[in-house]
C-alpha cells in the first residue's frame, strides 16, 4: 500500500489537523537529514500549489513524517486522531 491509498482512508475533516502536525514533525526534528532531496522537493512543490491537506500534499507529508519522526506520527494518528486503520497501514508499509 502507498502513502496516496493511506491518506484516502484519512476523513477529510481530519486533514487540515493532521497536514498542521506534521509539517510541524518535520520543521521541529533533529532527523530531518533521513528525508530524500526528492522528498523535500516535492513538499515544497506542493506547498507552491496551495495548502498541504489535499491527498497528494498529505501523502508526501506523511511519508516524511514517518521516516523522521515515526513514533510521533504513530502517536499521534492513535492517540489524538484515533485513525487506527491509518496506524496499521504504515506498519504494513514499515
Amino acid at each position: 500500500m502507498d502513502y496516496h491509498k493511506i491518506v484516502g482512508i484519512v476523513p477529510i475533516e481530519k486533514r487540515e489537523k493532521l497536514s498542521a502536525k506534521l509539517v510541524d514533525f518535520l520543521l521541529t526534528s533533529k532527523n530531518a537529514d533521513r528525508v530524500p532531496s526528492s522528498l523535500a522537493k516535492a513538499i515544497l512543490h506542493q506547498w507552491q500549489r496551495g495548502p498541504l491537506a489535499n491527498e497528494a500534499s498529505l501523502a508526501v507529508l506523511l511519508e516524511a513524517a514517518v521516516l523522521v519522526e515515526s513514533e510521533k506520527t504513530v502517536k499521534f494518528l492513535e492517540e489524538e486522531l484515533r485513525l487506527l486503520d491509518v496506524v496499521k497501514a504504515i506498519r504494513a508499509v514499515e
